[in-house]
């Protein structure tokens, strides 16, 4: 049995405390937060558990086995480095600290102490996701040209970080987890409208080695709310809508097609080619709960989560040159970033790929239309 301590009980942290105590091996022992209130309410929910408006009483206690730290950013590295330090595995909320830095020096502490590092970026636990990546992994889309995404909304304004830092996030994750190799440049640009406040809308343009490019727009002015996502390929394209609630997914066999020869481009033609389109189907299990329970499942096995610390400081080297872009009104700034490649990678995906499929045996199992 996990035993989880949870630091921060605000926006995210109730989720966290509902997954994890609903994961098979895993207890949440214990919520520590500043706000009288929100213990009151996390001992409603949870009254096996502990409350505590001291962080370092988790720290402390033997018997808790990871910390879960769900607080604003710039408290994430001193939380976890301490965590670390008391021999705790962590599990930390995106974004996972505030500079590349900090997220490196975590890495090297729970790698010498052979501990877990896990960050949230819970959308690489997500149906349709996972699915995506499938796709790309058996070359659906053919050679990847792009990757377009909208996010915006009205709110949640964030006292300590940005747009870009907060919604951004989400979508660099997925790029990361998606696409085939990684961007060598970025060019970001954004304002603010309120005062005392970071920037509120901002737009990435991310460049690669090859002629792939991506691009992110995040908002939080925006009258309505869009989560949005197109990925085109020479052979297949793809929308994805993560507000859809049961087509979350269309692929699409539309493309252009290039006739003659290429040594005399002006006497090439395009063609355009118009297919049918589909909707995979999609399983239905909650990706908040499939990323809990790879965080005790690594636990357990010490093998390394698929959301792990290199994932995390992949994210913030890129959102630290967007950064520095946006002061600089767009101009173009490098990134040097090394990925994780090979069969430690492929593990974790088959690894989770094990656990939804457990799941869905589980509920053919247990419902009548497949009893026997």
């Amino acid at each position: 049995m996990i035993r989880i301590g949870l630091i921060g009980y605000g926006y995210w942290g109730p989720n966290l405390a509902r997954n994890f105590a609903e994961t098979e091996d895993c207890q949440v022992a214990r919520i520590a937060d500043f706000r009288p209130e929100r213990l009151a309410q996390a001992l409603r929910r949870h009254p096996a558990a502990g409350v505590t408006t001291d962080p370092q009483e988790l720290l402390r206690n033997p018997d808790i086995d990871a910390i879960a730290i769900a607080t604003p950013v710039a408290t994430h590295f001193d939380l976890a480095m301490a965590a670390l330090a008391a021999g705790k595995h962590i599990f930390v909320e995106k974004p996972v600290t505030t500079t590349s830095d900090e997220a490196a020096r975590l890495i090297e502490e729970a790698d010498r102490r052979g501990l877990t590092f896990m960050v949230d970026h819970t959308f690489l636990y997500t149906p349709a996701v996972r699915r995506i990546r499938e796709l790309c992994d058996k070359g659906a889309l053919g050679s990847l040209y792009y990757y377009d995404a909208v996010r915006v909304n009205l709110g949640l304004f964030q006292h300590d970080i940005n747009v870009l830092w907060d919604l951004a996030v989400h979508d660099l994750s997925i790029m990361d987890f998606l696409l085939p190799e990684s961007p060598c440049a970025v060019s970001a640009t954004g304002v603010r409208h309120v005062a005392d406040r970071g920037e509120d809308i901002a737009y990435l343009t991310l460049f690669f080695p090859s002629s792939l490019i991506a691009h992110i727009h995040v908002n939080w002015l925006a009258p309505v709310k869009v989560r949005r996502t197109l990925i085109g390929g020479t052979d297949k394209m793809v929308v994805y809508d993560d507000l859809e609630a049961s087509e979350k997914i269309k692929v699409y066999d539309k493309g252009i097609t290039l006739n003659g020869d290429p040594a005399t481009q002006h006497q090439m033609r395009i063609s355009y080619r118009s297919g049918d389109a589909w909707a995979p189907h999609l399983d239905t299990r909650e990706a908040l709960s499939l990323e809990a329970a790879e965080f005790v499942r690594s636990i357990s096995t010490g093998e390394r989560p698929l959301s792990d610390g290199e994932g995390g400081l992949r994210i913030v080297k890129i959102l630290e040159a967007a950064s520095r872009s946006m002061a600089e009104r767009g101009v173009p700034v490098p990134i040097e970033i090394r990925r994780r490649e090979g069969s430690e990678f492929s593990d974790s995906i088959r690894r989770l790929k094990g656990a939804i499929l457990e799941h869905q045996s589980g509920d053919r199992r247990r419902s009548p239309a497949h009893a026997g």
